[in-house]
């Protein structure tokens, strides 16, 4: 009886810890993902044409994305590439990358030279500026 009793916890707490790890990468990745599209639309459609804003309020969706996974705002790291400046150029390309480094809970920071403490989840997003923003007016 004892040996089932030591064999189940043995089996039961790798498990246990493999979906904590799992969830917090996927969460990891659902924040970045969000965060990478959310961004590019909204750089390539700012409001007024306010590419300064826009790209502070690029920077908060990101943030938001990974709040809203459990994550800190500083965690998720943005990258924005345009194919034209400013980027809400009609029809031009804006791509973003957001990084997310996801800590693996339990792990000492001791071990940090000798085991990973840490996963990296990347997540690419990309919109095309509207043609016809431009010419647009009141």
């Amino acid at each position: 009886m004892v040996e089932v009793l030591v064999l189940g916890v043995l089996l039961l707490v790798p498990l246990v810890y493999l979906v904590v790890v799992v969830g917090r990468v996927q969460a990891a990745a659902f924040a970045a993902e969000g965060g990478a599209r959310e961004a590019a639309r909204v750089l390539a459609q700012p409001v007024d044409g306010d590419a300064a804003g826009a790209a502070r309020d690029a920077r908060a969706v990101v943030a938001l994305a990974a709040e809203d996974q459990g994550f800190a705002a500083g965690d998720a790291h943005l990258e924005v590439a345009c194919e034209a400046s400013p980027c809400a150029t009609p029809d031009a390309l804006v791509r973003t990358t957001v990084r997310l480094d996801v800590v693996l809970p339990g792990v000492p920071r001791v071990l940090a030279g000798a085991v990973p403490t840490s996963v990296e989840v990347e997540a690419r997003g990309s919109a095309v500026a509207d043609r016809f923003a431009a010419a647009v007016g009141p």
